[in-house]
């Protein structure tokens, strides 16, 4: 099945900027959907056009940040406050099946384009909505969420020194679930051919990704602190070791099985079964130890040739890659796309990964 065809004919309007909503908007126009995106004429477009890297073309009409997840979609420059442009976004809504917003609370029903208002002139529309905070009228950016919802506070090397996550992803995270709730609103069409409102917040969507550590505070009754990479429930996962060539490996040994092949590859047979180190709660509690005697086989092997050890022997580990050395990888290029857009070169890489056959 060729993924272009897959929403060949659906009409998507893009009322929504920054990440979120956007992301939404670039799932369907990867797949094969017509999809609008609609950017405020006064402002210059969605606000991430102008989010540029110090180094990038200031000329350009894109920053590579809106480049992310714009890739596929025709914009059309509207003012809203403008009777005729309006009245363009009216006839395209009444034919859409697909409208994506995210309005700050009390401007999609100030321009009569909340749900209701838009159901009335096209009854049965897919209405998808992302927002902060739900009804609370607050600004949401992602730092903020991550800050509200927990993420920071375990985020980073020690305490008082928690740091962000590098992408927004709490915005993925809402739009992962906005798109979720759209199409199995779609299937629902083919039971009750009606309109359906699907609307989620990013704060709602950032609790609902704290999966096990949300779970580690209900049902343990632990706080999640500041660890780095390594993971509270379990060793050795998360630390990293410097090789040969001064290039790192970071483990994720899951089992006990596991961590005897790592120690076999490393000839340090002898740990395995050291009574300190016999089980994964005992490698947790001894976590510090276990590093010292790890550390010094790592600087006997440059990081190429442990990785091939590893994978052979399938013991779960990753090369710590810089972003120049991930798109070096075969399998990192074959997601770059590209296309002429606004007479200038968009690239960026695909939303969509997954195949489907039949």
């Amino acid at each position: 099945m060729e993924p272009k065809t897959i929403f060949k004919g659906l009409k998507v309007i893009e009322l929504a900027s920054v990440l979120a909503g956007p992301a939404v908007g670039m799932f369907f126009a990867e797949l094969g959907a017509e999809v609008l995106k609609v950017e405020n004429k006064t402002s210059r477009g969605d606000i991430t056009r102008s989010w540029k890297l110090a180094s990038e073309d200031k000329s350009h009409p894109f920053s590579a940040y809106y480049s992310s997840v714009n890739f596929g979609k025709k914009s059309i420059f509207w003012n809203l406050k403008n009777p005729e442009d309006y009245e363009q976004l009216l006839l395209q809504l009444k034919t859409a099946d697909i409208v994506i917003c995210n309005f700050r609370p009390g401007d999609a029903k100030k321009f009569q384009l909340d749900f209701e208002s838009v159901k009335a002139i096209n009854p049965t529309v897919i209405y998808g909505e992302i927002t902060g905070f739900g009804k609370v009228n607050r600004l949401a950016y992602d730092i903020v969420l991550q800050a509200e919802a927990g993420y920071i506070s375990m985020n980073g090397e020690q305490k008082n020194r928690e740091v962000k996550l590098p992408v927004a992803f709490i915005d993925l995270f809402a739009a992962h679930q906005l798109k979720e709730g759209i199409l199995i609103a779609m299937l629902q069409k083919a039971k009750k051919d009606t309109a359906y409102c699907i609307s989620v917040s990013l704060f709602d969507a950032a609790i609902s990704a704290l999966a096990n550590q949300a779970t580690n505070w209900l049902m343990g009754n632990h706080i999640a602190e500041p660890l780095g990479m390594l993971h509270p429930n379990i060793a050795p996962y998360g630390e990293r070791f410097t090789c040969a060539d001064q290039k790192d490996i970071v483990l994720a040994i899951g089992s006990d099985a596991q961590f005897g092949k790592l120690c076999h590859v490393l000839g340090l047979d002898e740990i395995h079964k050291d009574v300190l180190f016999t089980s994964n709660q005992l490698r947790v509690e001894n976590r510090k130890l276990l590093f010292e005697k790890l550390a010094p086989c790592f600087l006997n092997h440059k990081r190429q040739e442990l990785m091939s050890l590893f994978i052979d022997n399938n013991v779960p580990a990753g090369a710590i890659r810089n972003m120049q050395e991930v798109f070096e990888l075969e399998n990192a290029k074959k997601q770059i796309i590209s296309e002429q857009k606004e007479g200038k070169k968009l690239t960026s890489i695909k939303g969509n990964v997954f195949t489907i056959s039949c």
